[in-house]
């Protein structure tokens, strides 16, 4: 049997660009509330500078799977994303999530997912942070003003 379970797609007609993915480890899809590793879900979000949109969520059942199996299916689920926010993280998933780019958040509280959203797209518009440039042009999705990040100081 699979570790993920199913995968749930948002059907939208809208012509939306969005800047990055973003994948939250969560149970409720509220808040941020899973260790990265166990995680039984993600809910991930498309987001730009003005709005932001549930893409798909990712629940998995872990019967009878190693812990490498697990990691390797949660990788995967969030092989799209940017970056992926969560309670805490591992070395080895750390590793291999900056490996294929994806840079991994800590949230030490239950954070609403909302309100991450929200600060996320503050960043955008104010300018971003060295890890959230990079996971933009990572996913090769920097538009408009992020085309020039590299030429601006962001590509340290």
């Amino acid at each position: 049997m699979t570790p993920l379970t199913r995968r749930l797609q948002v059907v939208d007609s809208s012509q939306e660009v969005y800047v990055l993915q973003v994948a939250f480890a969560t149970t409720d899809r509220e808040y941020v509330n899973q260790h990265f590793g166990s995680a039984r879900a993600f809910a991930i979000y498309g987001v730009n500078e003005q709005s932001a949109q549930l893409l798909s969520v990712c629940e998995f059942t872990d019967l009878d799977q190693g812990a490498d199996d697990k990691l390797h299916a949660r990788i995967e689920a969030v092989a799209e994303c940017g970056a992926v926010y969560c309670r805490a993280c591992g070395a080895s998933a750390v590793r291999q999530l900056l490996t294929r780019g994806i840079q991994p958040v800590r949230v030490t509280d239950e954070g609403p997912i909302n309100e991450l959203i929200a600060a996320l797209q503050e960043e955008l518009r104010q300018g971003p942070s060295t890890w959230l440039a990079n996971a933009i042009r990572s996913q090769g999705r920097g538009r408009g003003r992020f085309d020039s990040m590299e030429a601006e100081g962001w590509d340290e």
